[in-house]
Formats: C-alpha cells, sequence, structure tokens
C-alpha cells in the first residue's frame, strides 16, 4: 500500500505541475487530488522539495538503469531530453523555480554517467595520460550539460530531437582530433 500511495503522490504531482507553477502547487492541493489525506503525504514526505527531489532522482537512475552503455553522443542526449520533452511544463516549472539546483545536480549526474559510459567506449585502448583523459571526459559532459541547459533556458521551444543529429554532426571530428593530440602527446613522452 506504501509504494501504491507514493506513486499516486508523485504521479498526481508531475499532473499538477504540468497545469500549474510550483509556486502555485501546495501540499493541500496535492491531498485533495490524490484523495488522502495530510498526514498521508507526510508520512512519506517531509515537503514539496523532498518529494521533487525523489522525483528528479528516480529519473536520473532510471536513465542510467536503461543507457548501461552509449555507443554515441547522440544517443546520450536523447537519453537526457527525452523525459523533459514528454513532461515539458512539470520540467519547466522544477527549473524555473528555486528548486532549479536540484534539478541541475541530477542533470549534472546523468550527463556525467552518459559521458563516462561513452567515454570508456571512445578512449579505451587509446594510450593517452589521466590528465588528457579527464580533459576529454569534461568537454564531453560540459557539451552535454550546456545544450540541456541552453534547451531550457530557451523554454524548451526548439525541437530538441532535430537539433541534436545536426550538432552531433557539427561536431564530429572535434573530439577525434582531440584523442589524436593525445595520443600523440603520450607517444612524445615515452
Amino acid at each position: 500500500m506504501t509504494n501504491l500511495t507514493k506513486d499516486l503522490i508523485k504521479r498526481t504531482f508531475v499532473s499538477l505541475l504540468e497545469r500549474y507553477p510550483l509556486t502555485q502547487i501546495t501540499v493541500k492541493m496535492l491531498v485533495q487530488e490524490c484523495g488522502i489525506n495530510r498526514n498521508s503525504f507526510y508520512y512519506h514526505y517531509q515537503d514539496l522539495p523532498a518529494l521533487i527531489e525523489e522525483i528528479v532522482q528516480e529519473e536520473a537512475d532510471r536513465i542510467m538503469r536503461e543507457y548501461p552503455s552509449i555507443e554515441t553522443m547522440d544517443t546520450a542526449l536523447y537519453a537526457v531530453t527525452d523525459f523533459a520533452s514528454k513532461n515539458r511544463k512539470a520540467i519547466l516549472h522544477i527549473y524555473n523555480s528555486v528548486n532549479r539546483d536540484i534539478f541541475e545536480q541530477h542533470l549534472w549526474k546523468v550527463c556525467n554517467y552518459l559521458v563516462n559510459s561513452y567515454g570508456e567506449k571512445e578512449l579505451s585502448g587509446k594510450k593517452i595520460n589521466d590528465i588528457d583523459r579527464e580533459i576529454i571526459g569534461r568537454y564531453y559532459r560540459c557539451v552535454c550539460f550546456g545544450l540541456v541547459i541552453d534547451w531550457l533556458d530557451r523554454k524548451m521551444e526548439d525541437d530538441i530531437r532535430k537539433m541534436i543529429p545536426r550538432f552531433c554532426e557539427l561536431q564530429h571530428g572535434i573530439v577525434e582530433e582531440m584523442l589524436k593530440r593525445a595520443v600523440l602527446t603520450a607517444e612524445q613522452n615515452e
């Protein structure tokens, strides 16, 4: 029964976020919409930010389970933007609230995970030093995170699913060139 109630609270909250900014949603409104009492809400969550934290954390965990390895950069970007595209208003309401840091923290975590997964494939077998390996990883994380944050800052008005392939096409070769230079440096330092 506990999990059913928590799922109901989360689904109802996301539904409310699709209709109202976060600042207009109260625990009273949420429990009325759920058809439960306030004690049931407070049994599971300390407050609305705790509920937001759990929803965002679960979505981040779901993405990481669903994508145990990433073959291409566009796959990583689709993984990060898919849930947001499907829950556009809810995500924007969280992103544009005082809880934005929760969202960004978990977005960074997901980008880091996806990039590390992709980077393992790209960097495996390449003889490069640890500093260059870290720099290339940071580049990927910042690109992934920055692209998503820019899209959110633009109120998700762009069709990100159309932009991702073109973005990947335009940046193609940049990382390959970075890898070539890193390998060359490693060979010269032997």
